[in-house]
């Protein structure tokens, strides 16, 4: 089970950059699919969004990095904290994001139609339990 999950995991993340290169979007890479997943539209510290990403905190400012020089993101001063920055999608990054997630919405919908809204559900129902049982133990691991 654990195979399949893996196997869907990449399966949506490459096509998500495939679907970014056929609006013209080239020079998204696969690394970025961290960001974008990490990142709320009220923004959040780049140290918070590697910690949810699972990766160090200098790939995840490499990434954002590239993210600025192609206009997607951009950084400001924390008002909470001089030193720190807050990651935010630029107007740019918010139409991208924006046409990135109604794919979500259209693959979503295509699972329904192929797989069956029932099916879907309970694929949906039992991942979210996985995800619950996955978090509970880590909490009681603490």
């Amino acid at each position: 089970m654990i195979g399949v999950v893996a196997r869907a995991h990449r399966e949506l993340r490459a096509d998500m950059i495939r679907e970014a290169h056929r609006r013209g979007d080239i020079q998204i890479k696969p690394a970025h699919n961290d960001v974008f997943a990490t990142l709320p539209l009220e923004g959040a510290r780049a140290s918070d969004m590697a910690a949810r990403a699972g990766i160090t905190r200098q790939s995840m400012g490499e990434i954002i990095r590239e993210l600025v020089d192609l206009d997607i993101l951009e950084m400001r001063a924390d008002p909470t904290d001089g030193r720190a920055k807050i990651v935010t999608f630029s107007e740019h990054g918010l139409e991208f994001t924006r046409r990135g997630m109604q794919h979500i919405l259209d693959l979503e919908q295509r699972f329904a139609d192929e797989l069956g809204a029932e099916d879907l559900e309970t694929a949906r129902r039992v991942l979210e339990g996985i995800v619950e049982i996955l978090e509970a133990s880590s909490l009681e691991a603490e």
